[in-house]
């Protein structure tokens, strides 16, 4: 099939299918917790999930290519490092979203562990960390 006979349904079931993976806030008690280091440029995530990230931008990082990643949290050593790509970009929110393509070494199996704490440490209520791995693991909540 040609580009010209791509319609643009199978897009918009893609991006409904990434949408349906819980997000979670790139905040800790309204602080910026979780940043992305792309290049030289160290930017604050608004949301991630185990499948990729979004960011405030201009444009789209890479201009839509495939770009090398950092991970970090706020105030700790540890780091995840990656292979993402733009696969949306909205201008009138100055936002990018970013799909993992590649996360190194045990950088998934990280990456789930900071998304546990970053859980437990928000939570308004007592969570155990297997409850806590459940709704990581699971459909988006909103």
């Amino acid at each position: 099939m040609s580009d010209r006979d791509a319609s643009p349904q199978p897009q918009a079931a893609e991006a409904a299918e990434r949408r349906r993976i819980q997000r979670f806030l790139g905040q800790r008690r309204g602080q910026p917790y979780l940043w992305v280091t792309i290049g030289s440029e160290r930017v604050a995530l608004r949301d991630i999930s185990v499948d990729g990230f979004a960011i405030a931008a201009a444009a789209p990082p890479a201009g839509g290519e495939p770009f090398d990643f950092v991970l970090q949290r706020e105030g700790v050593p540890d780091q995840i490092r990656g292979r993402a790509q733009a696969v949306n970009f909205i201008a009138a929110s100055g936002q990018a979203g970013c799909r993992f393509l590649v996360l190194e070494d045990d950088g998934a199996e990280r990456l789930r562990d900071w998304l546990i704490a970053l859980v437990i440490m928000n939570a308004s209520v007592r969570i155990s960390e297997k409850d806590a791995a459940a709704i990581v693991a699971g459909p988006s909540l909103i």
